[in-house]
């Protein structure tokens, strides 16, 4: 360990937070000994991966100013260069991350709670992988630091005119639109508005400043009650649509004209055609998804004459497997898309979606409920949380392939597809059921999809029915919490 790096080694490293996609846990675990470790560990797989150059954003949250000094002093420490861009979404992070070697480090808990804070950062334009996570406890717990023999410095840069401009360079738009934006008190509202407005957008803007207090709760789209203000602002102004963007702007939820909410299955179902679609876009280019995601959006794929993926949840495998395999489109049933046909700079970006939409829109003279009038609404479960109870993951995975293998007299196995991706995922023509370990607690997510309501009941009593031999308490918690 270099002389450079003053000692502020803790007496334990909390396991817990380093979690398979990123840091994150409460700002009581984020003690400032804990988050300068962190700084160094970080500071260290830059410099192996032969790095000099790394951009620092934050989010809204009361802490994330604080944390993004104390790591920018451990970087600098380390012999990195700093670039600093302030309060900003984690897609215009990513975006100004390009320009210096594609390194960055965004303090963010992204749509957790007030009481949450964390870490995501990406080298050579990449987020890490599980085990780079889990590299980052190592490092703290082996004291393993590496430095260079510099001193780095810090350099504050005004990054939101670049990526205002390459919007209005990417996306075209003819007339102006109105359009609501809810930024539910996180770093990305204003700069949306801001990218809108700058597009000629007349916009209703909907807590868009920024507030680490988070005073209407946490900062998460996903939760239906805090787009009850959205849907009638949609309505009352006669926008074209509303977004409703998290708490770090990676990810988006959409209201239609008509003030509905759509799932991310059809949204996907509607990229995957806006890609496939476009002359520029190479025939058979390749859709990837995650496995929570519907059965729809492979037989959209297929319909417009594309090649499906399905992968892991998880959005750092998403954006690995697009760069790898140079897909053009990437979607989590989460609400990340990610647009690598050409335009789209293969990250997630909340707004950068909501916008291919609107142009898609504009150039085909349709609203968007006619749009998705072609991908109608599935019916489905939403994720079902199930505590684990001491169940072992691939015991349970184990018992219920055994169990499907054993009763194929009785299953229809010609219709039925076996996934084992991630979990246990069985896809019928007319639906698809899923069992997950969760990546970041001790409990299982389940999931079902169904074109109507007495198939999904099918599919449902299905599984009640593998898992009760092995765990009553399991199939009796599938019963009552899916009913």
């Amino acid at each position: 360990m270099s002389e450079q790096l003053q000692s502020t080694k803790v007496e334990s490293v909390p396991r817990q937070i380093f979690r398979a996609y990123d840091i994150r846990g409460k700002v009581a675990q984020l003690s400032d000994g804990l988050v300068a470790e962190i700084g160094k560990a970080l500071a260290t797989q830059f410099i192996r991966a032969n790095q000099q150059q790394v951009v620092i954003g934050y989010d809204a949250r009361l802490s994330s100013y604080e944390f993004s000094e104390i790591i920018t002093e451990q970087l600098t420490a380390s012999g990195l260069d700093v670039y600093q861009i302030g309060c900003v979404s984690s897609p215009l992070l990513y975006f100004t991350a390009k320009r210096f070697g594609g390194n960055g480090v965004m303090i963010t808990a992204s749509h957790n709670p007030a009481t949450d804070n964390g870490f995501k950062w990406l080298c050579k334009n990449l987020p890490p992988t599980a085990e780079q996570i889990q590299h980052v406890a190592d490092l703290i717990e082996s004291q393993d630091f590496q430095t260079l023999h510099r001193c780095g410095k810090v350099i504050t840069i005004d990054a939101k005119a670049d990526y205002f401009s390459y919007l209005k360079q990417d996306i075209k738009l003819q007339n102006n639109h109105r359009i609501c934006v809810d930024g539910l008190h996180g770093s990305a509202g204003e700069i949306a508005q801001t990218a809108l407005e700058n597009l000629s957008c007349e916009v209703t803007a909907l807590n868009c400043y920024a507030d680490g207090n988070f005073p209407d709760g946490a900062p998460d789209p996903s939760d239906f009650k805090r787009l009850e203000t959205l849907q009638k602002a949609v309505l009352d102004s006669k926008s074209v649509m509303g977004i409703a963007l998290d708490g770090d702007g990676d990810r988006v939820v959409v209201i239609d004209e008509l003030g509905q909410w759509i799932s991310p299955d059809r949204l996907m179902c509607a990229f995957a055609k806006i890609c496939l679609t476009d002359q520029k876009v190479q025939p058979s280019a390749e859709i990837v998804f995650d496995v929570k995601c519907s059965t729809m959006i492979a037989q959209t794929v297929a319909r417009y004459h594309g090649r499906s993926h399905m992968l892991r949840t998880g959005s750092s495998f998403l954006r690995h497997y697009i760069a790898a395999q140079s897909a053009v489109f990437g979607g989590e049933y989460a609400g990340h898309y990610v647009f690598n046909d050409g335009r789209g700079l293969g990250y997630d970006d909340g707004l950068y979606a909501a916008l291919r939409l609107l142009e898609y829109l504009e150039s085909t003279q349709q609203s968007l409920s006619t749009l998705l009038a072609e991908f109608p609404e599935r019916t489905s479960s939403p994720d079902i949380y199930i505590d684990a109870n001491g169940i072992d993951r691939e015991q349970l995975f184990a018992h219920i392939q055994d169990y499907i293998h054993n009763n194929l007299s009785r299953v229809d196995a010609e219709s039925m597809t076996l996934s084992c991706v991630d979990g246990i995922r069985l896809d019928f023509p007319y639906g698809f059921g899923i069992i997950r370990a969760s990546n970041t607690g001790e409990y299982f997510t389940v999931r079902f999809d169904a074109d109507d309501a007495l198939h999904l009941a099918k599919i449902k009593a299905f599984f009640v029915e593998m898992v009760h031999t092995i765990s009553p308490h399991f199939a009796q918690a599938l019963q009552e919490i899916a009913a």
